[in-house]
């Protein structure tokens, strides 16, 4: 279907569609650049959109914070698959919830790998900064 129907079917604007399909938040189709887009609204689509938000989903803000990443990795971490989303079409401000991960157990932080040694360890022993002794 094209896209403005498949925005009223959907209850979102075409424009906000059209964005989703350039940022790749939604599958569609072109026969060629140019042409326009073809939409098959399966239930995985349709399950983008809600009117309420699903308890424990986060707005983009507080998912930036808690994960400690930018907007842009957020976004790209739902287009991947890696976090789950959903639009909010309800009320005066219409945004994505996302899905934060459960936290692990058993992690006490980070796992510090050779790229992240301070740096005095991995210089060579000639430029690694020395301690001077002054004479008593």
């Amino acid at each position: 279907m094209s896209v403005h129907q498949a925005a009223a079917e959907l209850g979102i604007t075409a424009s906000t569609l059209y964005r989703w399909l350039n940022d790749g938040f939604v599958p569609g189709e072109q026969i060629t650049p140019g042409a326009p887009w073809r939409i098959r609204l399966t239930g995985s689509i349709r399950d983008l959109i809600a009117d309420d938000a699903p308890a424990g989903w986060v707005p983009v803000q507080v998912a930036t914070a808690s994960l400690g990443v930018s907007r842009q990795t957020v976004l790209q971490r739902v287009k991947r698959g890696e976090l789950r989303a959903v639009h909010i079409r309800a009320g005066r401000r219409k945004s994505l919830r996302i899905e934060l991960p459960a936290p692990q157990d058993g992690l006490g932080g980070l796992k510090r790998s050779k790229q992240f040694r301070p740096v005095e360890s991995r210089l060579p022993e000639a430029l690694a900064p020395r301690t001077l002794r002054l004479a008593s």
